[in-house]
């Protein structure tokens, strides 16, 4: 299971929201390069970065830094306003190895589909969820869809990666929803989809729970931890240490 720290750029810098409230962000970091090198320096090979301002408007709006961040050599994964293909595929020229499609997957599952048809495992798609039902546009509108549902449409369909976000433990370090992960990862594992999980990782504890509940789902491919790193209530080289233990 792997570690993927968190860098969310909403003006330019590195921010942590509140259950993806935009107006309720804390800045960590001025400038979010220096946070994915401390996250190298730390040991990890891997980061999950949003272009919040991509999520909340629709339009990819922090490139440059994407791509200073891409240059340190991690795998990073983006999510963040990609909602046509040639967002996708900007993404892409600037270093980025995995785009997450958000809300486009819900309003047009179709167009996940096909990109997942045409980049194969370079496509992920991000589910967040409110309450069970699909949260679109940064979380400010919750679709009538359940979660699950759509997961399982667009993994039949090949979709191979899926990052799966509770909003409503996100950014309290309250803990992660282990039910709501187990049951996505229910859904996802007779169709060979992985699951990242996401959402109030927020001790050691959680990181071993989540280890053993990849014991009973081997496509638990690894968690996403933000605040918790930004608040030391982690380290971020032990927590990767335990992850990858096997």
């Amino acid at each position: 299971m792997k570690i993927y720290p968190a860098v969310d750029i909403k003006d330019g810098k590195c921010v942590r929201l509140r259950k993806g409230v935009a107006a309720d962000s804390t800045v960590y970091y001025e400038n979010p390069v220096d946070a994915a090198k401390a996250f190298a320096d730390a040991g990890s090979g891997v980061i999950h970065v949003v272009d919040l301002d991509g999520a909340f408007g629709g339009v990819l709006r922090n490139l440059e830094t994407i791509r200073a961040i891409a240059d340190l050599g991690m795998f990073v994964e983006l999510g963040g306003g990609m909602r046509d293909e040639s967002a996708v595929k900007a993404a892409f020229d600037a270093g980025v190895s995995r785009a997450i499609i958000g809300t486009k997957a819900c309003t047009n599952p179709e167009f996940a589909e096909a990109l997942a048809q045409k980049y194969g495992e370079k496509i992920a798609v991000g589910i967040d969820a409110k309450g069970g039902k699909v949260a679109i546009k940064g979380w400010v509108e919750v679709a009538d869809l359940s979660a699950a549902s759509l997961a399982e449409r667009l993994a039949r369909a090949g979709v191979k990666t899926f990052i799966y976000t509770d909003i409503d433990t996100d950014g309290m370090l309250t803990g992660a929803n282990l039910p709501a992960q187990e049951n996505m990862l229910r859904v996802l594992a007779p169709h060979g989809a992985k699951l990242i999980a996401s959402g109030g990782v927020s001790s050691e504890a959680y990181i071993e729970n989540l280890k053993s509940l990849s014991k009973k789902y081997p496509n638990l491919h690894g968690a996403i931890v933000g605040k918790a790193i930004y608040e030391k209530r982690v380290d971020l080289r032990r927590i990767i240490s335990i992850a990858e233990a096997l």
